[in-house]
């Protein structure tokens, strides 16, 4: 049986956790109907429905009670907390959005809407496919080039190939990209969590690649107190 709640320790006034496959959310979490883009929602009542968040891959709020919530399996769930100006966010960040810089466009939006300051957050990266998993194309590999990662911390290339699936070829650590783009914008590096988790090897969570585009999702969720 698996433990069926990931709870992460983000500090006073907030729960944040990530679903199993066999769970149950303890509460309502709004969420979107997510694209793989780079659009930023500010949440601002309970109960706001997928359809109203079509087309949005994160959700930001300051409102206590409300719970805001990422649909992932294998991209990379960010939770993001500002224990200063009491703010949330969650963040669907796959190789998309990623590339498209989106967590840094939270936290511009954060600042925006709430004062955030990018040194005051505390930041936890969910469950999510592992760079010995994420094997992808020389295209997909460039696309990182092109939008400035360091490419020499995020990318190998790990040769033909042993015939074990995601051996050889490209790969992309997805968690040290999302890293760096938090770092870049201020974030100091002993805020960031990361849980560590690959799912596509882990069989408690929801893998895409590993089960078919049309498997479950982890909820990944975030709520002030």
């Amino acid at each position: 049986m698996f433990d069926s709640l990931l709870k992460y320790d983000l500090g006073e006034g907030v729960e944040a956790f990530s679903t199993q496959r066999d769970a149950k959310l303890p509460y309502p979490v709004v969420q979107g109907h997510q694209v793989h883009w780079s659009r930023v929602a500010i949440v601002d009542r309970p109960g706001m429905t997928r359809e109203e968040l079509e087309g949005y891959d994160a959700f930001v709020t300051n409102k206590p009670g409300v719970a805001l919530g990422v649909r992932t399996a294998d991209c990379v769930p960010i939770l993001m907390y500002d224990p200063v100006n009491r703010a949330v966010a969650a963040v669907h960040s796959g190789w998309k959005g990623t590339i498209l810089h989106i967590s840094q466009g939270v936290i511009a939006a954060m600042r925006q809407e709430f004062g955030t300051r990018a040194e005051d957050l505390k930041v936890v990266l969910g469950p999510a496919i592992g760079p010995d998993s994420f094997q992808v194309g020389e295209e997909v590999a460039g696309k990182f080039k092109e939008s400035g990662f360091p490419m020499e911390e995020i990318w190998s290339f790990r040769g033909p190939g042993s015939g074990i699936p995601m051996s050889g070829g490209h790969h992309i650590d997805l968690f040290k990209a999302n890293r760096w783009l938090l770092e870049q914008a201020g974030v100091p590096a002993g805020n960031i969590q990361e849980c560590g988790i690959d799912t596509f090897t882990t069989e408690a969570y929801f893998s895409a690649r590993r089960e078919g585009y049309e498997c479950g999702r982890t909820i990944n969720a975030i709520m002030l107190k």
